[in-house]
């Protein structure tokens, strides 16, 4: 079983935190997860520069700042909709603006605005493809990239 298998089974927002920050491509990309909310309407996450996750000029990796805010909106609303709904991760589009270096850092958070939004998209079977924006922000505050993720997400139909 894998450990987004796990992640997906968890109780707690702190369970799955605790795997997540020990999810082997997080660890190798230096990728933190600081902070789920108990509600999981809130996902903080951090990716600190080593060693390990520079490339040949000396920033963080393309891959790596997309990777860093990839699974978190889908883990998110699978938990918060349960399990009448499939949720699926469909598209990205991620725009680098500069240079990430030193510690970069992602919100992302799902309003009941969002939720209802979906319920009511949703409600006849339909499937529905909301679009987040994601920023990732360097530590003077800096705006290092923007991302679009694109959902899948539609009601399971009753047998």
């Amino acid at each position: 079983m894998g450990i987004l298998s796990r992640v997906s089974k968890s109780k707690t927002a702190k369970k799955m935190q605790r795997l997540m920050n020990w999810y082997g491509p997080y660890l190798g990309a230096g990728v933190k997860i600081e902070y789920i909310a108990d509600d999981w309407h809130e996902v903080r996450v951090a990716m600190h520069m080593r060693w390990y996750n520079r490339n040949a000029v000396g920033t963080h990796f393309g891959g790596s700042l997309y990777a860093m805010i990839d699974p978190h909106y889908m883990l998110m609303l699978m938990k918060l909709l349960g399990k009448d709904y499939v949720v699926w991760d469909k598209a990205a589009h991620i725009d680098f603006i500069k240079p990430g270096t030193g510690t970069v850092r992602s919100t992302m958070k799902v309003t009941d605005e969002m939720l209802n939004e979906i319920k009511s998209a949703t409600a006849n079977g339909d499937k529905f493809l909301p679009e987040y924006p994601v920023e990732i922000f360097d530590e003077s505050g800096d705006l290092v990239a923007t991302a679009v993720k694109t959902l899948y997400i539609r009601k399971k139909v009753k047998a």
